[in-house]
C-alpha cells in the first residue's frame, strides 16, 4: 500500500506521511506494531522508495522495512490492534 500510493502520488506535500500511516494500519490489522522510521535513516528510506519506483525493485524496500518491524518487535513491539474475527 505505501509503495502504491507514493507511487501514484509522488508529491512533496506529505504524501509519504500518508504512506507511511496507510502502511501502519496494515501492520496492525495484522497483529504487527506500528513501525516508526528513524529520522537517521531516512536517506535509506528515500532510496529504497527510489529504487521500488525508478526500477521497479520492491525488495530493498522489503528488506529495509522487515528489519524495522523485527527490532520493534524485539523490542516489545507496542500496542496492538486486536484482530477482527
Amino acid at each position: 500500500m505505501h509503495l502504491v500510493f507514493v507511487y501514484v502520488h509522488p508529491y512533496m506535500d506529505g504524501n509519504s506521511r500518508m504512506g507511511r500511516f496507510w502502511m501502519n494500519v496494515m501492520l496492525a490489522a495484522g497483529g504487527y506494531p506500528w513501525t516508526i522510521i528513524p529520522l537517521e535513516q531516512r536517506d535509506d528510506y528515500m532510496a529504497a522508495l527510489e529504487s521500488a519506483s525508478a526500477q521497479q525493485d520492491i525488495e530493498p524496500f522489503a528488506i529495509f522495512m522487515a528489519r524495522l518491524v523485527k527490532a520493534r518487535l524485539r523490542a516489545g513491539g507496542g500496542p496492538k490492534v486486536p484482530r477482527a474475527r
